[in-house]
């Protein structure tokens, strides 16, 4: 069942967003050479603690970590490890925060140092598409219209769209009706209403679709060994549009990158 979220709730929600948007915005400035995912682990607990929210993923289904961190071909649901990050590898951070009984859940694909040519322009893509699936999130559209906008887009570069893995809503708990995936058929599945909030989140590999999941049981990477990427956004459906709940602003401080890509995303709600 979805559950409509009030002006108020989604408010709510902004906050628990925007204690993930800062936690990402916070790493971006530890992400080097050298740097452990277990570390980056440790400060992302110590960091959203500090803000009056609890981690979101440590202790959700059994999830020992704050962070989910995927490392070149991990897709996503990565444990943290002791192995350093090296020059040339990309990383998703995902992370979710609980606050005022709302969770907040989005992800950010890093690179670390100089990374080729091949694997920015997957990462360029997959972020592309994230904006071009969360335009479709308005009044009138269905699932399949963010899914489809998603799979086109990224499909026409060669790149696999991860199908096992989904999007979804999200609110009192981490993960609630509708799932969002990234591929889908126009004017199929539930219609968006008014009030609903979701997370959408591209899971893109430069290779195969295929996926497998690690010993660990939690890691899945590509099942050619090749890169891939994800990207996330927590999104309201505001006066009919599209309102991103987070925000990647922090990193984009951080890292020294100008972006208007959310402009469009944002309205004045009536609280």
């Amino acid at each position: 069942m979805i559950k409509i979220k009030t002006p108020e709730e989604i408010e709510l929600m902004r906050q628990s967003a925007l204690v993930v948007s800062k936690t990402l915005g916070m790493l971006a400035g530890e992400l080097k050479p050298g740097v452990t995912t277990n570390h980056l682990d440790k400060l992302a607990e110590a960091f959203i603690r500090d803000q009056g929210a609890e981690p979101g993923f440590l202790g959700l289904y059994d999830c020992p970590s704050t962070l989910l961190t995927s490392v070149n071909e991990a897709v996503v649901h990565g444990l943290p490890t002791d192995k350093p990050l090296e020059e040339g590898d990309v990383v998703s951070i995902d992370c979710g925060a609980l606050m005022n009984g709302y969770y907040g859940d989005h992800a950010y694909t890093f690179e670390i140092g100089e990374v080729d040519p091949e694997t920015k322009k997957l990462l360029q893509v997959t972020k592309e598409s994230l904006y071009i699936g969360i335009r479709e999130f308005k009044n009138g559209n269905r699932v399949g219209d963010v899914g489809f906008a998603i799979q086109n887009y990224c499909e026409g570069f060669g790149y696999g769209v991860v199908r096992e893995l989904v999007g979804h809503g999200i609110g009192k708990k981490m993960h609630e009706d509708p799932e969002m995936p990234n591929y889908g058929r126009r004017g199929r599945g539930k219609k968006f209403q008014e009030g609903m909030v979701v997370a959408i989140e591209p899971m893109i590999n430069m290779g195969t679709q295929r996926i497998k999941q690690l010993k660990d049981g939690w890691t899945i990477v590509t099942a050619d060994g090749k890169p891939s990427a994800h990207f996330e956004h927590d999104v309201a459906l505001v006066n009919g549009k599209p309102e991103i709940l987070s925000t990647f602003k922090y990193i984009y401080e951080v890292l020294g990158i100008e972006s208007n890509e959310e402009d469009e995303f944002k309205q004045a709600l009536n609280v």
